[in-house]
């Protein structure tokens, strides 16, 4: 049961660095076109569409991929031990 919450906890953690790096892509033109930028496009995309309904970009600035790091950032902390807690209560 530790080996799967270690690999949940670092798989989460490996996605938000995954996400900073794909905003970082945004800053060089042409970064999204290669085949890393298109793999970050087709991991990325689609937790952070959710955030960008929801939190309209403030000009040139995009907030809602630092929302979305932070609720990643809550559920591998917080929600996590929770849930496994819960879980080895059961059993």
């Amino acid at each position: 049961m530790n080996q799967l919450f270690l690999l949940l906890y670092y798989g989460l953690e490996i996605y938000s660095f995954a996400i900073i790096i794909y905003i970082f892509m945004s800053w060089f033109p042409g970064s999204r076109d290669t085949a890393i930028g298109r793999f970050l496009t087709n991991i990325c995309e689609p937790f952070l569409e959710p955030f960008r309904k929801i939190i309209p970009p403030l000009g040139m600035i995009d907030l809602s991929p630092i929302v979305a790091i932070f609720v990643l950032f809550l559920a591998r902390d917080y929600g996590l031990p929770v849930f496994f807690r819960m879980l080895a209560g059961l059993f």
